[in-house]
This record gives structure tokens, C-alpha cells and sequence, in this order.
């Protein structure tokens, strides 16, 4: 008897710990049929992978340690569904891997792979960071608001929120016997105030993508690369504001993206990754730097609870510093996106992204339109993408 009644006491202080721990598994399937009218010089449809969100299957989990702190972890992996393979340079868990603590009044600490600040906070002001995706993203995605990269080797912080206002920032170690060999750092902040948000966000990485085992990846082994630039610096600043009336949502963002001797650019077409080489813009000359301004005004109407449609446009203006001389082109994107849903979990959505170039030519790839997404680059300084699509989540 005195055996039996020790084992239901120890049952019964172990059940506690049970009951405050959780564990969920979820996941999100995007694919859809692309039309693009330029690729390459050709006209191309083709099936694809999470482009309104990224398809992907993930577990996450916190402990309940007492006293208002948890414990929290996340694997999040992302994936291809029109042919089953990883996304993210064919990473296990590309899209999110990290572990940490979480104070209800000091805020969360996490280290592994994961966001930074331009994602946390700025996205969200942005069509691609809200309701959009990949499509809408400002040319080559250069201010990381649709987080074509993520950072490794991240400690990050996220304040808890204190009258509306949030705030936060990581540090992404080189893991190289170079200290600033490839790290990166990022600080944010957001507010809200009733129907109003506003956001800024501010990003600083040396040799982004130059090492496989630093803050942003290149290219090694078996896995891609994760920055959008190869260069010596990367730079980026944003702010933005959002304003919801009703069913009208409106937004307006700006970003300024500055990278120092650019080498190349990464170009993700239909999922696929290629390096794209920026040298050799102006008749020869060597590219000493490159600046995004992108100024984005968007907007989102909610019919009914099941339905909207949402519209940006982006004007961008490039800066091209070369040893042979300077050049200012500027992009022109217009984008357009209805989205009905069949229940809480399924929707379709039908999405269309037209791209000019126009201004001065600088002599590289850049010259040629590319809608983020698309099979090639346009042959041309014009490009039109088209998609209609399934969503669901799980």
C-alpha cells in the first residue's frame, strides 16, 4: 500500500508539469500556375511554391519554468510543394531553428537561425510583408522586408509590449576567426496607436554571403546561399506607417538599401537560385556601390470577411556608382491581388505583378526587369507575372 500511494503522489506532481508544457505541430501548403510573358525572351507557365507565404511544416513549444518565465523553441522548415524538395538552399529547417527564454515582464531571449529586425518590425507595413508575398517584394527583395534572407548564429531580443510600443534587435555572430567577417546586426521598433501603426527598422551586415557558416550564407556544400547581394556591406534603413479604417487598409513605406562593392546579386527564380553577376556595369567599369530608395504606397479593401483586394505600387530609384562613371535608373512596380476564402484554413488568391525599368542603363543584369518569382529575367526592361493559386494551413 505505502508503494502504491508514493506512486500516485509522484503522479500527482507530475501532472502539473505536464499540463504546463505544450507542443504543436502546423504547417501552410501555397501553390499555384504562373504565367510570365518575358523569360528570357520566352513565354513560360509553370507550377509553383509559396509565393503568397512560404509553403512550410513546423513543430514550436514553450515550458512553463515559474515565475513568468518559459521556455521556448521553434523548427520551422520549409519546402517545395510542386516537387517535394527544401526551399532555403535545402536547409532542414531553413525558414526558423531556435531556442530561448521568454520573461512576461522582460521580454524574450532566443538564440539559433532566425528573422531580423527589418522582418520583425518594418515588414508588416509593406504589401509583401502583410497580405502580398513574394511578388510584391521591392526589386530583388534588396531591403530583406520579405525576408529572402535569414540570419544564423542569431542572439535576438524582443521586448514585451509596453503601451502599444515593442521593440527589439539581434546580433549574428561570423562564427570565423574574423570577428566582423560576416556578421550582422539589426534593431527595430513598433507602435500602435488605435487604428495607426508605425514602424522603423535599421540592418548592418559586413561581408554578407561571402561565408557559408556566417550571419548570412553563401553558397557551400550541399546548401544555397541565403543573401540577396554578395558585398563588402549591406546596409539597411526603413520606416513605415499603416492606417485602418473600416475595411480599408492604407500603408505607405520607405527603405533605403546601400551595399558596398557588390560582386553579385542572388536571384531566386521560381524557387530556384542563381547568381546573377553585377560586375562590369557602365561600358566595363567595376561597381563600387549600389543604393535602393524604394517608395511604397499600398492599400487593401476587405469586402466581406471571406474576400479582399489589395494593390501597390513601388517606385524605386538605383544609384549606381561605378569607376567608369554613375547611373540612376528607376523601377516602376505595380502589383494587384484578390484573395477569397473557401474556409478559416483554405483560400484561393489570383496575384499580378507588371515591372518597368526605365532611366539610365548601366550594363549588367540589372538593366532587365525581374518580378520576383519569375522563371528568367526578362530579356526586355518589362515584365508581367500572373498567378492564380490554392492556399491552405494546417
Amino acid at each position: 500500500m505505502k508503494k502504491i500511494f508514493s506512486a500516485a503522489v509522484m503522479c500527482s506532481l507530475a501532472l502539473p508539469a505536464f499540463a504546463q508544457s505544450s507542443v504543436t505541430l502546423y504547417g501552410l501548403v501555397d501553390t499555384g500556375i504562373d504565367f510570365t510573358n518575358n523569360a528570357g525572351g520566352h513565354q513560360v507557365y509553370e507550377m509553383t511554391s509559396g509565393y503568397a507565404q512560404g509553403s512550410r511544416w513546423g513543430v514550436k513549444g514553450t515550458e512553463d519554468l515559474g515565475g513568468g518565465l518559459s521556455a521556448v523553441f521553434q523548427l520551422e522548415s520549409g519546402f517545395n510543394s510542386n516537387n517535394g524538395a527544401l526551399a532555403q538552399g535545402g536547409r532542414m529547417f531553413g525558414r526558423q531553428a531556435f531556442v530561448g527564454l521568454s520573461s512576461e515582464r522582460f521580454g524574450t531571449v532566443t538564440l539559433g537561425r532566425q528573422y531580423d529586425s527589418v522582418v520583425d518590425f518594418l515588414a508588416q507595413t509593406t504589401a509583401n510583408g502583410n497580405w502580398g508575398g513574394y511578388m510584391f517584394s521591392h526589386p530583388y527583395d534588396n531591403d530583406n522586408t520579405d525576408n529572402t534572407f535569414r540570419v544564423n548564429n542569431t542572439v535576438k531580443y524582443a521586448s514585451p509590449t509596453f503601451r502599444g510600443l515593442a521593440f527589439g534587435g539581434t546580433y549574428s555572430f561570423s562564427n570565423d576567426t574574423g570577428f566582423a567577417n560576416n556578421r550582422q546586426m539589426s534593431v527595430g521598433a513598433q507602435y500602435t496607436y488605435g487604428d495607426w501603426l508605425f514602424a522603423a527598422s535599421y540592418l548592418s551586415a559586413d561581408n554578407p554571403a561571402t561565408t557559408s557558416g556566417g550571419a548570412i550564407a553563401s553558397a557551400g556544400g550541399s546548401l544555397g546561399a541565403d543573401g540577396n547581394f554578395v558585398s563588402s556591406k549591406l546596409q539597411i534603413f526603413g520606416a513605415g506607417i499603416n492606417y485602418t479604417a473600416g475595411a480599408t487598409t492604407i500603408g505607405f513605406a520607405y527603405t533605403n538599401t546601400r551595399i558596398d562593392h557588390p560582386t553579385a546579386n542572388v536571384a531566386y527564380l521560381s524557387g530556384a537560385e542563381t547568381i546573377q553577376p553585377v560586375t562590369g556595369p557602365l561600358a566595363g567599369g567595376t561597381l563600387t556601390s549600389l543604393n535602393f530608395q524604394n517608395f511604397e504606397l499600398n492599400g487593401k479593401y476587405q469586402f466581406t470577411p471571406a474576400f479582399f483586394v489589395g494593390g501597390e505600387y513601388v517606385y524605386t530609384i538605383e544609384h549606381f556608382d561605378a569607376t567608369t562613371g554613375k547611373a540612376t535608373p528607376r523601377i516602376h512596380t505595380v502589383g494587384l491581388m484578390a484573395d477569397y476564402n473557401l474556409s478559416k484554413r483554405t483560400d484561393i488568391y489570383l496575384q499580378g505583378v507588371y515591372q518597368l525599368v526605365a532611366g539610365d542603363q548601366t550594363g549588367s543584369s540589372l538593366d532587365r526587369a525581374f518580378v520576383p518569382g519569375a522563371l528568367d529575367l526578362s530579356s526586355t526592361s518589362r515584365q508581367i507575372l500572373v498567378r492564380a493559386a490554392l492556399r491552405h494551413a494546417f
